[in-house]
């Protein structure tokens, strides 16, 4: 899947992943796909919990060199 943005949130540690997707998020058009890059284990959990709260969608995760690469839909 293409992604509109793409963040690479990698070596930063919880909050900051979930907080840098929130802002690259708010200023992207509904429908849009956000690819957040991200290595703190935390963000497994915290951004789908975040996109359930934020009622945005979230597509998935995928392994990358150092992390793991996470898809979001903008609602």
């Amino acid at each position: 899947m293409e992604a509109d943005r793409e963040v690479d949130a990698i070596g930063l540690l919880c909050p900051l992943p979930v907080l840098k997707a929130r802002k690259v998020l708010e200023a992207m058009e509904p429908g849009q796909v956000l690819r957040l890059l991200a290595s703190d284990k935390m963000a497994a959990v915290d951004l789908p919990l975040f996109c359930r709260e934020a009622g945005h969608e979230f597509l998935g995760a995928t392994d990358v060199d150092g992390g793991t690469a996470y898809l979001i839909r903008r609602s």
